[in-house]
């Protein structure tokens, strides 16, 4: 595959800048940049999300033009988004067929067949009669990769595939995608943050910076040196000193807390926060860690126990009583849960801080202005949540939260973050003074921020009281559940 002189203009941001490059069978390449460097933008040109404003896409020495996704797949070409877009009615099953050919006539049997046999192939666990509404983000995604391998496509790209899938599964995913692109002679193309990922994985990688191409590197190679060639300078390690003081106050409290979703059960939660504490959640999507962070957020009541915030009882009270004691909550589901599609930036600034019964649009876009100042936000006032790149959209996600809250509940506050932006985030966190619940798939994040640690699984927890006196590794095997 070739593209040839892409370009594509958002307004005055030139999201793709005259590039140029070949993409070669039987190999996984990484596409690397910042946030907003014009990396999904570009995979999106090429899967047929969007159109280039000018340039060609070349396959098999010749030009070719399709204008929808649809079009791309018959040329050969998918793409898992870092949201994957399924329909949340249909079950596993419905969305895996969606889009085979075959009509009324398409035999659901062997459709069935061949879904389980690629989940047995990757090691995921889809029930196909399952609802997608009931699936986690990361089953979503498991979902999407082997729908379209099931559509047969040549050229794969993944924006971030890998969130909350356990180490196993990764090296499965890993291991099969570089079958693949060698013994089938796809071309696979990553985007990810992970630097990590890239490394394991990858055979060569690009680099994009603010629109344009600016480099490329053949593996193997050190994680000094993608970031180096990412951001044109060394990054240095975060050295963190904790902000819990001796005797602060507790200002969040369970007691004796049972929780219980229909599926997954967790009895006798005793757990306190304190003011200032930093508190990260590891594990599995679907091991508790988010039913934990929405009933300490009031989402989800509890079958038994008390919950406590700056000791006022608010046990079965709703999310508007614990926020406005000061319990913000915000999602990992930027798009289903935390933000608006088709509301502008303004509008989410009016929706969040304009309480009164007349908006004052001035005061809202000025102040939407100086958040997007001060979280270096890649967009406008005025533009739509949804045209914003996703780690654009997680940064006006942050820009968000209150000043003077008394908790912050994350769920994967730098999700689909760089390693410069994720940093800069945490700065921004830190600075609130507020006591910090946060989960995160990157457990390097884990240990550098973390004051204390719970580790989930299948609904039993354990607390790491030191994180000093643990390892990534231990993490690792707490996470697939050896609590010894």
């Amino acid at each position: 595959m070739q593209l040839k002189n892409i370009h594509k203009r958002f307004g005055q941001v030139h999201a793709n800048n005259n590039i140029s490059v070949t993409f070669h069978p039987g190999r996984v390449i990484g596409i690397l940049g910042e946030n907003g460097a014009g990396k999904s933008t570009l995979m999106k040109i090429i899967a047929g999300y969007q159109p280039a404003d000018s340039g060609e896409i070349w396959l098999d020495g010749r030009p070719v033009n399709y204008h929808d996704p649809r079009d791309a797949i018959s040329h050969g070409i998918g793409m898992l988004q870092q949201d994957p877009l399924d329909i949340g009615a249909f079950s596993v099953l419905e969305n895996f067929v969606y889009g085979q050919s075959g009509g009324i006539l398409l035999n659901r049997k062997t459709s069935r067949q061949q879904l389980i046999a690629l989940c047995q192939q990757f090691n995921f666990e889809l029930d196909p009669d399952t609802p997608v509404s009931q699936l986690s983000i990361a089953q979503r995604q498991q979902l999407e990769i082997i729908r379209l391998l099931g559509l047969g496509v040549k050229v794969l790209i993944l924006d971030e595939p890998t969130t909350g899938i356990s180490a196993a599964q990764k090296e499965q995913l890993f291991n099969t995608l570089k079958r693949l692109a060698k013994e089938q002679n796809m071309t696979i193309l990553l985007v990810s943050h992970k630097l990590e990922d890239v490394l394991a994985l990858c055979d060569e990688v690009i680099v994009l910076r603010a629109g344009q191409l600016v480099g490329d590197m053949q593996m193997p190679t050190t994680k000094a040196a993608l970031v180096e060639l990412m951001f044109g300078a060394q990054i240095q390690p975060v050295k963190r000193e904790s902000r819990l003081q001796p005797n602060t106050p507790i200002v969040l409290d369970m007691q004796q807390v049972h929780l219980h979703d229909g599926r997954l059960d967790i009895p006798q939660i005793n757990f306190s926060l304190r003011a200032g504490e930093v508190i990260g959640l590891a594990g599995l999507d679907g091991s508790g860690q988010a039913l934990f962070m929405r009933a300490c957020a009031g989402l989800i009541k509890p079958h038994a126990g008390r919950v406590f915030v700056k000791g006022q009882d608010l046990t079965g009270q709703s999310y508007h009583q614990f926020n406005r004691s000061g319990v913000i909550f915000a999602a990992s589901g930027r798009l289903e849960e935390g933000l608006i599609a088709d509301m502008t930036l303004t509008e989410h600034i009016a929706l969040m801080y304009e309480q009164n019964t007349w908006i004052n649009w001035r005061r809202a876009h000025q102040f939407t202005q100086r958040q997007i100042e001060r979280f270096n936000v890649r967009g406008k006032p005025d533009d739509p949540i949804q045209a914003l790149s996703g780690g654009n959209q997680q940064r006006v996600l942050m820009g968000l939260l209150p000043e003077n809250a008394t908790a912050l509940i994350l769920e994967q506050p730098t999700r689909g973050l760089d390693v410069d932006s994720a940093r800069w985030i945490w700065d921004q966190l830190l600075t609130k003074n507020s006591a910090i619940i946060y989960s995160s798939a990157d457990l390097d994040e884990i240990m550098t921020y973390s004051d204390r640690i719970i580790v989930f699984y299948a609904g039993r927890m354990k607390v790491i009281d030191d994180p000093h006196q643990v390892t990534v590794s231990d993490l690792g095997h707490y996470i697939g559940g050896d609590f010894s």
